[in-house]
Formats: C-alpha cells, structure tokens, sequence
C-alpha cells in the first residue's frame, strides 16, 4: 500500500541509474507519497527516479540530499510498482534496468516550454543542397509530425547545423513544444461490423470477462481471416465503456497501418501509438496522457506494457506467438508473458489471439489455467487455400538456383491471370542446417538431440548445443549418396535476382525487415502492394504477419525443411506456425488461394500436419515430445551467453561455470555446453553459450543468481541469462 512520507523525513528512491539498490533522500516541503515521479542530485547530475518507500536509514537525515522536484504526473501505481518488483525477480534483472522501461519517454524531466520542436515550414531553403534537401524531403514524408532537433538531423543523416540553417529561410519551423493535446474520445457505442454467430459467442464472452474486474487469461484461436480482429474489440469496447484503459499489443509496427483504419472505424478515432516509428514529442504526449488516464486507448509495440497506466483493464496480445514479442537485447523478456504478469497485478484481463498457439498457451489451456475461445468460420468470402508440396528429390534444379519448374510454371499462370505470388523464405532466426538433397536427412549430433550445422570455413559440421564437432563428411550418413550435403535456403537479395531472371517483365518486390531503414518506408511498402503493386513478392517471416493482399493466389515456400529438427527445441512449432500463416496470406479474397510448400522431406510429421491442417494433433504430438524430454513448457530453460574481445577469455568462464554447478545441482538443473553460439561473434565479440534445463517446478531464478555470482568476471566479458529462451542464436 501507498504510504505518505511527511517533509524533511528519509525516504528510498529508485533512479533509472545501472545501480544495485535504491538511494535515501529527503522528503520535499509538502510531503511526498510512495510512486511519486521525482527528479533527484545524484553526483553532479540530476536523474530521474520514484520513490519506492521508507529509507533504508543507514544515513543521518541532516546528511541526505533533498529531492528537487516532483514531476507533474500522477504517481505510478501500486500495482504498477509490484509489476517491476515481480518482472525484476522472473528475469533476473535489476530493479532499475526495469524502472528504465517504465521511463523511456523522452524530455520528462524537463519543464514544459523548455524543449524545440522542429516541423515544415512554408519557405523555400536560399541555397539548395543535397543534405539540406534530405531535411525536407524527412519533413515532407511526415507532414503533421515535429520532431527534436537531433531526431530530425538522424532522420535525415545531417550535423544539427544544418536544420538548424533551414530554420532561417522559413523552410523549417522551430518552435516551443505544444502543449500536448488530449487524445479524441473514442465511442465504444459506436456499431461494429456485423459479426458471425462464433463471433458473437465469443464477442460477449470476452465482454463478461472484462466486466468481472478481475484477472484472467483467455486463449482466442480462429484461422486467418475468421475476425479475431473484430471479436476482441469488442471487448476493448466494454473496457472502454467501464472507463478502463485498454491495451493493444502488436508484433509489426508494420501492421499498425491498417490496424488504426480498423480501430477508428469501430470506435470513430485513433487511439495513442507507442512504438519506434512515432516521433519523439508524441511518445511523451502517449506517456503523459496514459498516466492521466486520458489515452484510453494504446495500439503499441512490446514496450508499451511499461506504460504507467492508471486503470488497465484489458491487454490484447494479438499474433500471441510470434518471436518478436521476445527482447532479444538489454532486458531480456517475453512482452507475452509480461502481459499476463502485468493483468494479474491489475486484476485486468488478457487475450492472447492467434491462428497458430504457441505451445506454452495452448498447454495452459488444456490445463485450465486459461480460458479458451475457438472461431471456426473464415470472414466474408475467403477460403481457407489448397496446400501441397513438391517433393524436391524428384524436381530438376540447377545447382545454385531454388525454384522448382513446377514453382516456376505455377507463378507464370499468376503472372497470366493478373494475380500476385509471393515467394516466401523461412530464413530468419535458423542457423545455417546441413541437408542431404538425395534423401532430405539432416546430419543429427551423435552427443545429444540437436543438429549439427556447416561451419563452412572451418569445413566442419558443431553442434551449437553440447559443442561436439566433426569433419564434413563427404557422403550423407543416412543414405550413403556423395556430394549432396548442403546448407539449406537463400538470402533475400539472392532469391530477388534469381526472380528476376526467371521472370524478367514481372515487377518484383522484397518484403525484408532487414531492407527498410523505418517504419514508414516499410508499411508504405506493403500499402503499394496491397494495392497491385507488384507481381511477384519475395518476403521473409514479415509477410506471414497480419497483411493482407486482396491479388494474392499463391504462396511458394523455397525451404519449408528449414528449422525442422533444427537445434532449437522449438524448431517444429515454428515452421508449423509459420507455414500456415504464410498459407493463410493467399485466397483471401474472392478468389481462392494456393500454398506449394517446396521440400526435401514430405513424409516429415511436421510437413504432414501443415498440409492435413489437423492442428490439434500436431500439437498433441509435440506436447508429448516435450514433456518426455523435459523442455517447455514442461521444464524450465535458461540460456547464458558469455561475449568477450578474446574468445579463449569468454570460453575460461563458460568453463568456470560448466565446472562449479552447485546451485544448479541442489534444485536438479542440468548444464550443456560451453560450445560457440551459432552466431559466434557480433561487433567483434566472441560469443560462448550454456543451456540450463531444470524441472518445471525448479526455484530456477534464485539457483542461477548464486550460481553466476560465484564468478568473478573479467572486466571486458559480459554475461546474459535469458530465461526462457526463444532463439538460440
């Protein structure tokens, strides 16, 4: 409970400063309540904290340094505090790398007035150059946006020199920042689209649960294309009435596009954005205005569950599965497992809607811990499209090239008929996996259950979860065929050329994350092509989200074997997931769609159950895999990366670790490895890997901190645990 600290008294303060506690300071003149947003002397410097309760008093109250200021915001909430308490403690982070996600809102500290703005002006610059003409053209592509002076000249790659010469032609505008402006009023009695009988079944069953005022999680499955969209703004809409703030969650800040069009159609506005693709001014306004419980709404990217809603009602997880909802960098977290946390801190209500569960929710739907909702019918006139594959082993491909003739001849009847094909590569996220082409077996470790995987300028296959290593062997273990072993799927740009080679008057467009410098250029992209602007698409796992191309009839996967039986244990279920959403993009139209799925392996479970669509059994069958070799969801993982300059350095304490496991023995983990990470440096650091597995009821957390902190680490290493780990590069 909240606690009110009388002037002059000690109080605790956690600042966003990498320390290991929170610091005593003295209550201001007025008094000070727990949760209160403050500006607080640390050395020289003035940071920003909140006051996190009574002092530690191992200080004289004379000796201790007052707090400057409350900032002007209500305080952050009880429950809000006991969410980065709990998140610290699950992650294995501390405290104030936590509170820094809670304030990554830009100019908080500072008072209003006090920061410039900068926007497009009516002028034309006296002297044209190529950088000042960079500055408008950024200004010109975000017309009713300001910026910071050092966001713009980022955004436009210039010195603050030169924005700031535009200034005084009148081409740019400074100004003092607006107040910020209160987000319209969203109506939730505003009629929604006609739904289907499921729909509403499911619709009011989301509604009581946001009514109850308590926490619960519901599971809400239906193919692509069945209106999940629809059924969960519904009960946005009951949150909304109930004068609950609703969150939102998004995978793509590519989708948000289209997603807005959807919102401000049901609720008559926009709502806040919180993501990496809006400026600077406007996450403070987002920030401010979620704390005054007036945004009542966010549509947002992982971050925005560290947002200092007042009231949270309802967060809505929407493509719960996919990998991206996991930080891979700083604090390592799933925003799908936070969302839960943070609902059950507020007594809100999640959902979590997919085509394809992850495994981990569907287990907690089967054991009851979740509620489950099932659409069944596809929305308006699509149809589920016709999967099938071609069998690699039996088509002719030129060495170096990867579309099949029966591929090729398939995208030119598309070409023909007006209507787009996509080419979709499964390559993001997988190590490089060795094949044969004459049986479609992967070389399979001989130490433990992963695969092995080309390394191939050492010319030797490792395993990148014990570190067992061999020398390529020159014919395939399995059927004996020489000189058939090969490293599975292309790049983007290598697939583009041979496109367009293949089909020289097709107009082609990529679809990589990788390719497109913001969120703007890219979900302009997908606006062109939703619309006809291309004939053919290569993409890569971005396509498989949320889009959708109204002209597109075929689908072609390059390398549907890419992640099966891959070393990470969660290789199967992915290449499922995404070989159905893929699927889904196509017929979603009038016209129905067609998937051809290339592979060496047809008779695999995996390519199996994509093609049967029996997605029940498929998961069934993987559930019991799991739980017989005691991985999630029915084991605890922790990953450690050890990263140094020197990789000897790195590999020493990897071995420290491997050799002094005693924490980890008392609660029955076990440790795999020392062995390099698949990707084994990055900006110059050698990168060494351990996998912790313990029991499903292990106290893994408290075991791993004693653990490591056994070790003394050489200044220039640097080590990460990753609790439950989803990518195992």
């Amino acid at each position: 409970m909240s606690h009110f600290h009388a002037p002059g008294t000690p109080v605790a303060v956690l600042t966003t400063q990498p320390l290991d506690r929170a610091l005593d300071y003295r209550a201001p003149a007025g008094g000070i309540e727990d949760g209160a947003y403050v500006e607080v002397p640390l050395g020289p410097r003035k940071v920003l904290g909140v006051v996190w309760g009574k002092a530690a008093g191992d200080w004289p109250v004379e000796k201790l340094r007052p707090i400057l200021r409350i900032l002007p915001v209500p305080p952050m909430s009880d429950a809000f505090r006991d969410f980065t308490e709990r998140a610290a403690a699950y992650t294995l982070t501390s405290l104030s790398a936590m509170l820094r996600l809670g304030l990554r809102a830009p100019g908080l500290g500072e008072a209003p007035g006090k920061r410039r703005v900068y926007a497009l002006g009516t002028g034309e610059p006296d002297r044209a150059t190529e950088a000042r003409t960079r500055v408008i053209a950024a200004l010109r592509e975000r017309p009713g946006d300001v910026f910071a002076l050092s966001e713009l000249a980022d955004m436009a790659s210039v010195s603050t020199g030169v924005v700031k010469g535009l200034v005084k032609s009148g081409a740019v505008l400074e100004q003092d920042t607006p107040r910020d402006a209160d987000y319209p009023t969203l109506d939730p009695d505003r009629a929604g689209k006609a739904l289907a009988e499921d729909q509403m079944v499911a619709a009011s069953a989301l509604r009581a649960s946001v009514r109850s005022d308590t926490y619960g999680t519901t599971l809400l499955k239906g193919v692509t294309g069945s209106g999940k969209t629809e059924v969960y703004l519904e009960a946005v809409a009951e949150a909304l009435a109930g004068g609950l703030q609703a969150l939102v969650l998004l995978p793509e800040i590519a989708l948000t596009g289209e997603f807005l069009h959807r919102v401000e159609a049901r609720f008559g506005a926009r709502p806040a954005e919180w993501h990496s693709g809006v400026t600077q001014a406007e996450r403070r306004r987002c920030w401010s205005k979620v704390a005054t419980g007036q945004a009542r709404l966010v549509v947002g990217a992982r971050s925005s569950l560290f947002l200092p809603f007042q009231n949270l009602g309802l967060i809505v997880v929407d493509e719960e599965h996919d990998t991206s909802y996991k930080q891979e960098d700083g604090v390592l977290y799933s925003a799908r497992d936070m969302a839960v946390l943070r609902a059950s801190c507020e007594a809100a209500q999640v959902v979590l809607a997919t085509a394809t569960p992850s495994l981990e929710s569907w287990a907690n739907a089967e054991l009851g811990k979740y509620k489950r909702l099932d659409l069944t019918s596809r929305f308006g006139e699509a149809v589920l499209p016709k999967l099938s594959t071609i069998d690699m082993r039996d088509e002719k491909v030129p060495g170096g090239r990867w579309i099949s003739p029966t591929l090729k001849q398939a995208i030119e009847a598309r070409i023909i008929a007006g209507e787009q094909s996509l080419i979709f590569l499964n390559r993001r996220g997988y190590a490089p996996v060795t094949l044969c082409r004459a049986c479609g077996q992967q070389v399979a470790c001989h130490q433990c259950d992963a695969r092995m995987v080309e390394h191939r300028f050492q010319k030797r296959l490792m395993c990148h979860q014990c570190g067992e290593t061999a020398p390529m062997p020159p014919a395939c273990p399995s059927c004996g065929v020489e000189g058939k072993l090969a490293a599975v799927g292309p790049g983007v740009e290598r697939m583009a050329e041979e496109v367009a080679t293949l089909f020289p008057e097709a107009r082609v467009a990529i679809l990589s994350s990788d390719l497109f410098g913001s969120a703007r250029s890219l979900k302009a992209k997908v606006e062109e092509i939703a619309q006809g602007g291309a004939d053919i698409i290569v993409g890569t796992q971005l396509v498989a989200k949320g889009h959708n191309f109204p002209k597109l009839t075929l689908v072609g996967v390059i390398d549907a074997d890419l992640g099966l039986q891959g070393s990470d244990l969660r290789a199967a279920e992915r290449t499922f997931q995404l070989m159905r959403q893929v699927s889904g993009r196509a017929g979603r139209a009038d016209k129905p769609g067609v998937a051809l799925l290339q592979t060496y392996q047809p008779e695999h479970p995996v390519i199996r159950a994509i093609l049967s669509g029996d997605e029940e059994a498929f998961l069934r069958e993987e559930a019991d895999q799991r739980r017989a070799a005691g991985v999630p969801p029915y084991g605890r993982m922790a990953g450690i990366v050890i990263s140094d300059p020197d990789g000897a350095v790195a590999f020493d304490v990897g071995n420290a670790l491997a050799r002094n496991t005693q924490p980890l023995d008392q609660v029955g983990a076990e440790v795999f490895g020392p062995a390099p990470a698949p990707i084994a440096r990055i900006r110059g650091r050698h990168r060494v890997r351990l996998l912790v597995k313990a029991p499903r009821q292990a106290p893994i957390q408290p075991a791993l901190a004693e653990w490591v902190a056994r070790i003394t680490l050489p200044r220039s290493t640097r080590l990460s645990i990753d609790i439950d780990p989803q990518s195992f590069l």
